[in-house]
């Protein structure tokens, strides 16, 4: 990884990502800091890029690297767990049913990741399709049954689903720039993760039921 990268780019791509999920706009422009639980789901979509390759820490921090190089590689790692916890945040809806149904299925992917060890590209795709399921979620079914409506099958449909929830579906109307800074942020982290300096190993299977096994490049079986 070049120094430019590791110094500029990485650090500008996460931190960007943190502003742009944090911010909510609307009247007044407020700014929303990971919850405890975003924290917690941070630190396990961290622990899963470092488990399957996509991150290489000993590659960012060690002892033949200048201590201004190592203050450098830690701020890459902080500001990618802080990256990702705070995307979480964004992608949550904020309360009721949908929050509770959107954490534990959230909950449910990144034990099943931990279960099956993924590989570098199996993760990016993982991530790739769970938070665009977040996000359809969040700023498009429920913002068409939370945002109001002079459509009668709309408003009948809404009537419907707080019948059946009790009131406790429906969120915030959110701002629509919401929306599309919560889309730059996913792709915008997901090209930095793919940035990210990668294990030297790679991931690989020798059948459905065998246990992962990681090997060096270069490396055959046979050895």
């Amino acid at each position: 990884m070049t120094p430019l990268r590791e110094a500029i780019v990485l650090p500008v791509m996460f931190l960007t990502v943190v502003l742009i999920a944090a911010i909510r706009p609307g009247a007044d422009v407020s700014v929303s800091p990971p919850s405890l639980g975003s924290l917690v789901a941070g630190v396990a979509i961290f622990a899963l890029l470092i488990r399957s390759g996509a991150l290489a820490p000993e590659r960012l921090m060690n002892a033949g690297r200048s201590s201004l190089a190592n203050l450098n590689g830690a701020s890459v790692l902080v500001v990618t767990f802080a990256a990702s916890a705070q995307l979480v945040m964004a992608l949550v809806p904020e309360s009721g049913v949908p929050a509770l149904v959107t954490w534990i299925v959230l909950a449910s992917l990144l034990a099943q990741a931990f279960a099956i060890s993924p590989d570098r590209r199996r993760l990016l795709r993982g991530l790739l399709v769970t938070f665009g399921a977040a996000f359809v979620l969040k700023f498009i079914i429920l913002a068409a049954l939370s945002s109001p409506t002079e459509s009668r099958a709309t408003r009948a449909l809404q009537i419907l689903f707080d019948g059946l929830t009790l009131g406790i579906v429906t969120q915030r109307p959110a701002h629509p720039i919401e929306g599309y800074l919560t889309f730059a942020a996913v792709v915008l982290y997901l090209v930095a993760v793919a940035l990210l300096p990668p294990a030297p190993w790679e991931m690989i299977r020798l059948s459905p039921t065998s246990p992962p096994t990681a090997i060096a490049p270069g490396d055959s079986l046979a050895e």
